[in-house]
């Protein structure tokens, strides 16, 4: 094991990935000779050289097709937005092309591909720069849609990712880049994708969350317990198609009570699937209404201090969490 953080995390896989298998390639904007937008593929360019890491014009549309075409054709192609809030610019080639060429196929054309990038608020580059698409990518069948909240999941999730058959987006958060955490160096390390992970045991309230909202879950829960006596149990979905709901319903058999912690906008969410599911599969087992805690609806806040307050943190959290337990 070492101490990696997110950055070098995620940068691990891709290194392993491209060592381990000659047809993965990295593509995107600036993440050869600038080092990647976010240094995530800093040093990648002089150690694999210029046709395994490729820089791309800044043209999503443009890259995004050609890496959809390049997948259909064995490459194994790993795009990197420099913002996932772009993906609209490719919203054709992501959501019409690749989503669907294995189905329209008869599965004899498979489109192998990663898109990776940031997608998150809370760094003050406004409502054009600031989207969590999960809930619009995940409403497409035949994509995956994976948000890692540890360095450990993002090394293990993102191997998966590219040695997966279908198109998987995997949404990262330039907040989490320098958090560190304990990572296996293992060459096969891999975390499945579709498997949640209970990362903090509790019997008064289950947590549902995925991506930064972890951590912010995890610091209300001590303050939950050291201050109000409440035992939380955190669920990270880690990816959000496939949904892994059977490890969601377990907690909440155990716990009977619910708050759903996302950084979404509130309508039509991630958080309103799993509202349904829950109710639908588990509501003899609950003894309250399930909770919500999302990014309030309004687009991203330029203003620093106004836009901390938009997002989920850690003192919503408990204010939304003692709400569902009143």
């Amino acid at each position: 094991m070492a101490v990696l953080t997110y950055r070098e995390a995620v940068r691990a896989a891709l290194s392993e990935e491209i060592e381990r298998d000659e047809n993965v390639v990295l593509m995107g904007e600036e993440v050869a000779q600038f080092n990647g937008a976010y240094k995530v593929s800093e040093g990648m360019l002089e150690k694999y050289g210029p046709k395994r890491v490729v820089d791309t014009p800044i043209s999503e549309a443009g890259f995004i097709g050609m890496g959809v075409g390049a997948s259909m054709l064995g490459v194994r192609p790993v795009m990197e937005l420099m913002f996932w809030s772009f993906y609209s610019v490719a919203f054709d080639q992501i959501l019409n092309n690749a989503a669907n060429v294995r189905y329209m196929s008869g599965g004899q054309i498979s489109c192998p591909i990663v898109i990776r990038g940031p997608a998150n608020g809370g760094t003050n580059v406004g409502a054009t720069h600031s989207h969590t698409p999960e809930n619009v990518l995940a409403n497409h069948p035949g994509i995956k849609v994976v948000v890692p909240s540890t360095p450990a999941d993002a090394k293990g999730l993102l191997k998966s990712a590219i040695r997966d058959n279908d198109p998987v987006m995997f949404l990262e958060n330039t907040i989490l880049y320098g958090e560190k955490g304990e990572v296996s160096d293992d060459p096969e390390f891999l975390i499945p994708l579709g498997v949640a992970d209970v990362k903090r045991e509790g019997s008064d309230l289950t947590i549902v969350t995925y991506g930064r909202c972890v951590l912010h879950s995890l610091k209300a829960a001590e303050v939950l317990e050291k201050e109000h006596d409440v035992s939380v149990e955190i669920v990270d979905l880690r990816t959000i198609r496939p949904l892994d709901i059977d490890t969601v319903l377990k907690s909440v058999a155990k716990t009977h009570r619910v708050l759903i912690v996302e950084e979404q906008k509130p309508f039509a969410s991630v958080g309103s699937q799993l509202s349904h599911m829950i109710q639908r599969e588990a509501f003899d087992e609950l003894d309250g209404p399930i909770h919500r805690l999302a990014t309030i609806d309004a687009p991203a806040i330029y203003s620093p201090p106004v836009e901390v307050e938009q997002l989920p943190n850690p003192d919503r959290v408990v204010k939304a969490a003692l709400a569902a337990l009143a």
